[in-house]
C-alpha cells in the first residue's frame, strides 16, 4: 500500500510538471504578444521594456524561462513557497491572489458537493427502490430538469426570487467566515444550491441505474433467500457495491470545479479561482493562469489518488500490490 501511494505521488508530481510545461509552451509559442508590454503599462520606454525583459527572463529562450519558473515554484521566491511569480497586470504576487481566492472556491465546491452527494444518492436510491411508481417518475423528472436548466439562468432566477423578492438570503458577493457564520452561510446557500442542482440530477440517475443493476445480481438474490431484511440487502450489499462509479466521478467533479466553477462564481460575484483564471486568460496574464492551472492539476491528481484508495473500502475485490 505504501509503495502504491509513493508511486502515485511521483506520478502526481510528473502530471503537474507536464501541465505546467504545456501551458507555459502555449503562452510563449503562440503569437500572444509581448508580455512585457502588458507589464509595463501605458507608453513604456525602450529602457523600461529591456529591464522588464531581463527581470522576467523574457530575453532568454522559453525553456530557460520555464526552468526559472519551475525553480521558483520548487524552492519559493521572496513571497514564500510556492513561487508562482507576479501578475503582469498589477505586479501582485500570484501566490497571494490564489491564497485570497482559493477559500472562496473551496467553500463553494465543498458545500455544493455535500448537497449533491447526499441528495443525489438519496434520490437515486429512492427512485430505484420505488421503480416504476409515481415517486420514480417525479424523481427522474426532477433529474431531467436539473440537467436541462442552465446554471446561469438558475442563478439569476434564484437571486431574483429568493433574495430580491423574498429577502431570505444575503444575495450576491462573498462574505468571509470571519465576519460571522450567519452572514457567510446566507451568502453561500444560493450558490451551493444552484451549483449542486445539476450534479444532484446526474448522481440521482447514475445511482438509480447502478443500484438497479446491482440488485439483479445473484448474490443479492442469495442475501434475500437467507432472510435478510430489504433494508440490509439494499444498503449493506446493493448500495455499497454500486458506489464505486459514484466515487470516481465525485472525485473528478470536485477537482475539476476548483478552476471550473466560473459561471457560478460570476453570477454570484464570488470571484474565486475560476474568475481569476478567466480574467487571466482574457488579459493574457501568464502567471495568474499558470497558478490556477497548477492548483487544478494538483487537485485532479490528488483526488484521483483519494478515489483509488477509497476503492479498497468500497469493493473488497480491489487490492493494491
Amino acid at each position: 500500500m505504501l509503495l502504491y501511494l509513493a508511486r502515485r505521488l511521483l506520478w502526481t508530481i510528473l502530471v503537474v510538471l507536464v501541465v505546467m510545461f504545456v501551458t507555459f509552451l502555449v503562452f510563449f509559442k503562440l503569437p500572444n504578444g509581448d508580455p512585457a508590454l502588458r507589464f509595463a503599462g501605458k507608453s513604456p520606454t525602450t529602457a523600461s521594456l529591456a529591464e522588464i525583459h531581463k527581470r522576467l527572463h523574457l530575453d532568454k529562450p522559453f525553456y530557460v524561462e520555464y526552468g526559472y519558473f519551475v525553480k521558483n515554484f520548487a524552492v519559493g521566491d521572496d513571497q514564500g513557497w510556492p513561487g508562482l511569480g507576479y501578475s503582469y497586470g498589477n505586479y501582485v504576487s500570484v501566490r497571494s491572489e490564489i491564497l485570497e481566492r482559493a477559500p472562496r472556491t473551496l467553500f463553494l465546491v465543498a458545500g455544493a458537493a455535500t448537497l449533491w452527494l447526499i441528495f443525489g444518492v438519496a434520490i437515486g436510491v429512492l427512485s430505484a427502490v420505488k421503480r416504476r411508481t409515481w415517486i420514480d417518475r417525479v424523481a427522474m423528472g426532477f433529474a431531467l430538469f436539473g440537467i436541462s436548466a442552465p446554471v446561469f439562468w438558475l442563478g439569476l432566477m434564484s437571486l431574483f426570487v429568493v433574495w430580491k423578492k423574498l429577502g431570505l438570503t444575503g444575495g450576491s458577493g462573498y462574505v468571509p467566515l470571519s465576519d460571522g457564520i450567519g452572514a457567510w452561510f446566507s451568502h453561500m446557500i444560493l450558490p451551493w444550491t444552484v451549483l449542486a442542482l445539476l450534479y444532484i440530477a446526474i448522481y440521482a440517475r447514475l445511482t438509480r441505474n447502478n443500484l438497479l443493476e446491482t440488485l439483479g445480481e445473484d448474490y443479492i438474490r442469495t442475501a434475500r433467500a437467507k432472510g435478510l431484511s430489504e433494508r440490509t440487502v439494499i444498503f449493506k450489499h446493493g448500495l455499497r457495491a454500486s458506489l464505486s462509479p459514484i466515487a470516481t466521478i465525485f472525485g473528478l467533479d470536485i477537482a475539476l470545479l476548483v478552476g471550473g466553477a466560473i459561471i457560478t462564481e460570476s453570477v454570484f460575484n464570488i470571484q474565486g479561482l475560476g474568475w481569476l483564471a478567466f480574467n487571466g486568460a482574457i488579459t493574457q496574464d501568464l502567471p495568474s493562469v499558470l497558478g490556477v492551472v497548477i492548483c487544478t492539476a494538483t487537485a485532479v491528481a490528488v483526488m484521483n489518488l483519494v478515489v483509488d484508495v477509497v476503492y479498497a473500502f468500497l469493493d473488497p475485490r480491489v487490492r493494491y500490490a
